[in-house]
């Protein structure tokens, strides 16, 4: 669920870097006492996501204006459908309309490319995640719309969990060394061990590891990592995962695939607002 006080901070924002002191083509072309109906159009199949945040920013200009959505987080809606129509003062409409569709198709369309990625590893015990490859400020939104896509959410931040990455072993000296210590000052939370090699993964589990996180294998490093790996730990796999070959990772036996494409590359959903 997103915080709809941390929403309302973020539209606020956003309105103030479009804005400024004020919409000089509105406020000259538009009659202040005028009243218009706008249709959020999808222009392209799509995951819905974020509709909340498009009626806060129109709120936020016309608190008394009228939000019809015609649809629910998660649906898949289709090319020339309306996602949702809002009435209320034209201006409003028309200052808002391009906050409203950029947070909008930003959100749908990692829904989107996210219920792809879960749809292509259907049937197997793998489970697609986020990353922290995200937009600076617009984590929680972004992470919000992989959630709504279908796949699962990976640390929110740094103070999130204990991921030992390739940096803090090259600091600490060694896959062992490392783990050590992080196991050491876990204070009870699980430790995950990113590796980069095979002689890597035995080492992190020997000493204290929970989770190994392949970097940059294989589908068939996957595979033989996991008949040597055996269940004892959580395997998560990262690094080169693509819509065309994340099956063949899946495939492979992992319980998680980290896909940093679903925030970093996904492209913006085509949405427009039709105002009457």
């Amino acid at each position: 669920m997103l915080d709809p006080d941390r929403v309302r901070l973020f539209v606020r924002a956003a309105l103030d870097e479009d804005l400024g002191r004020g919409d000089l083509t509105t406020e000259v072309t538009v009659p202040d006492r005028a009243r218009a109906c706008g249709d959020l159009v999808a222009k392209q199949e799509l995951v819905v996501a974020g509709m909340e945040v498009a009626r806060m920013v129109f709120q936020v200009l016309d608190p008394a204006l009228q939000w019809a959505p015609e649809a629910r987080e998660g649906e898949r809606f289709f090319p020339g459908t309306v996602m949702g129509t809002v009435t209320g003062r034209a201006r409003a409409l028309l200052s808002g309309e391009r906050v409203a569709l950029n947070f909008l198709q930003r959100t749908c369309g990692v829904a989107t490319l996210t219920r792809r990625f879960v749809g292509a590893v259907e049937g197997t015990r793998a489970r697609i995640r986020d990353t922290r490859k995200t937009t600076p400020l617009l984590r929680f939104l972004e992470k919000y719309a992989v959630e709504v896509g279908g796949g699962v959410p990976h640390r929110a931040g740094l103070d999130a969990a204990i991921l030992v990455k390739d940096n803090h072993i090259r600091l600490a000296g060694s896959v062992r060394q490392a783990t050590l210590r992080a196991v050491a000052g876990a204070d009870g939370r699980e430790v995950e061990v990113e590796v980069e090699r095979f002689g890597q993964i035995e080492e992190a589990i020997q000493a204290g590891a929970r989770m190994i996180l392949l970097d940059n294998f294989t589908p068939d490093e996957v595979r033989e990592a996991m008949e040597s790996i055996r269940g004892r730990v959580l395997v998560e796999v990262s690094g080169g995962v693509r819509l065309d070959n994340v099956r063949e990772y899946a495939q492979a036996g992992p319980d998680y695939i980290a896909v940093g494409a679903l925030t970093h590359s996904a492209p913006a959903a085509d949405i427009s607002l039709e105002i009457e």
